[in-house]
């Protein structure tokens, strides 16, 4: 069986609240069930680092911020990935591009156009937890977008449905 889990903001906040994640994930994990694990940016992280950006620019580049904003998730997905690992189950952590979330070029608010989940499939015949930083994807052209406030949600359910 395979279960996709999704984890918010406040839920992956700390580290303290990170290993709390892990190890629900481990006793989801010790019941024998193959896991995608879908995080959001630690609490607070994407507001923070919107401020940054609007500290040089009231406008800036919507590209350019989707590849900002996407690393808070990328933080939380490695955080979660390597204190699995060393509580001795075998993870990887992905970005929306590794995880085959592909996207229109309407940055900051795109849709997934389509998943490949071969790469996914891939990890867990090897018996991985993969653990996808939610919220971003790849257009066509391999550039980093974002799905707009809520996108972890997103990436969860559409990981799930493909």
């Amino acid at each position: 069986m395979l279960i996709v889990q999704k984890y918010g903001g406040t839920s992956v906040g700390s580290l303290e609240r990170i290993e709390a994640v892990a190890k629900r994930v481990i006793d989801s994990k010790k019941d024998g069930v193959k896991l995608v694990v879908v995080v959001s940016a630690m609490s607070g992280v994407t507001n923070d680092l919107i401020s940054k950006a609007e500290h040089f620019y009231k406008s800036p580049n919507l590209r350019d911020m989707d590849l900002l904003l996407s690393s808070g998730e990328r933080v939380s997905s490695a955080l979660l990935s390597i204190a699995l690992n060393e509580a001795g189950y075998k993870a990887s952590a992905l970005s929306g591009r590794l995880a085959g979330i592909y996207t229109d070029s309407v940055y900051t608010k795109a849709r997934i156009k389509h998943i490949d989940t071969s790469h996914i499939n891939k990890l867990l015949k090897e018996d991985n937890i993969v653990v996808v930083a939610g919220f971003q994807g790849l257009d066509e052209n391999g550039f980093v977008t974002t799905l707009g406030r809520g996108g972890s949600h997103l990436s969860a359910v559409a990981l799930a449905g493909a």
